[in-house]
């Protein structure tokens, strides 16, 4: 087994899971700003370092996706960050891509960027501590979306970055996010969804990528978030499955999904109905960031100082993902925050 196949395994290894803690500067303002804490890098620093010295980073998370400010970041003890995650047990990453832009052909959609420059920027990042890597593709759905033209350029894109990266011997996070914003029921989710990952996995193959260390970070199945037909997690855990069973050949060996405008409830029940039915061998786990950090950001805004209740906050969210990946999450478990 090569080193990228351990690694991958070791990502979403039993009970374990990714964090995505890779908001751009951008995003990671809007968030601060939602809570009223001023986005400096010193308290982006402090709120991250707060998370990733916790307990719950030793015995719930497998990896910690970064932004490229993050990973050149040191800690208030003077450790790198990259130094600070793997000493609680966990594999840093990096998330690579240049954002979507607007896909040239195409009125409403967009594509990927980041590609030029990649190799010397993944051997930099190697040599900055990053094992794994990140590379989303958003697709719309709509009367007209997505197109032909948008599934297979982003397919195309993400196979390319994930070959370099194997070529820096380092595993590629593949993301293909069907966005859920849209009326569209659950059965366009489920077409739309197999036709992209159809795709990207053929792009994938013909680029000569060993999906054995790779992971696939999809979206779950779900109606839109406009749509008039709620589904159960039953309906959804069981749509998914079918959706893997179907599209992702049996050599990925994990698959860590997305939380995409769910609730941190909802993220972590799905979770846990798809497992409570998982008859694959694909190891079924999380990559979150708001769904993981929410409740725990609106805490720590009330005190940056306050890091023991952020963590108990961080530790519990991250103990209830972990059980919902061997499908012992319930409802009830949710009124003891502890690890």
């Amino acid at each position: 087994m090569s080193e990228i196949e351990i690694i991958a395994k070791q990502m979403v290894a039993k009970g374990k899971g990714i964090l995505a803690a890779d908001e751009s500067t951008g995003t990671m303002t809007k968030r601060l700003s939602s809570v009223s804490v001023e986005s400096t890098s010193q308290n982006r620093l402090k709120f991250r370092e707060t998370l990733f010295s916790s307990m719950g980073m030793k015995n719930f998370i497998g990896g910690v996706i970064l932004y490229d400010e993050t990973i050149r970041q040191k800690t208030s003890s003077g450790k790198t960050i990259p130094d600070l995650i793997k000493s609680y047990g966990s594999i840093p990453g990096i998330k690579v891509d240049a954002g979507a832009k607007k896909l040239a052909g195409s009125k409403d959609e967009k594509i990927t960027e980041g590609l030029d420059g990649l190799r010397e920027r993944l051997s930099e990042y190697y040599n900055l501590g990053a094992r794994f890597t990140k590379w989303r593709a958003i697709y719309n759905i709509s009367k007209l979306c997505p197109s032909e033209l948008a599934i297979k350029s982003n397919a195309h894109a993400l196979a390319r970055y994930a070959s370099l990266v194997q070529e820096a011997n380092m595993v590629p996070i593949v993301e293909p996010e069907v966005l859920m914003d849209g009326e569209h029921n659950i059965d366009k989710c489920y077409e739309v969804t197999s036709k992209v990952l159809k795709e990207c996995y053929n792009e994938l193959v013909i680029h000569n990528v060993n999906l054995k260390g790779t992971i696939l970070k999809p979206n779950m199945i779900l109606p839109g978030n406009k749509s008039n037909q709620k589904a159960t997690s039953a309906e959804i855990a069981k749509k998914t499955l079918k959706c893997l069973k179907e599209n992702v050949p049996h050599e990925v060996p994990g698959i860590a999904f997305l939380s995409g405008g769910q609730t941190e409830i909802e993220a972590t029940q799905n979770l846990n109905e798809i497992n409570k039915i998982n008859d694959t061998n694909f190891l079924i786990s999380f990559s979150y960031g708001r769904a993981l950090q929410q409740s725990a950001l609106k805490n720590w805004s009330k005190d940056i100082k306050d890091t023991d209740n952020t963590q108990k906050i961080f530790n519990h969210r991250s103990k209830m993902n972990s059980l919902s990946t061997e499908a012992g999450w319930n409802i009830d478990l949710e009124k003891h925050i502890a690890v």
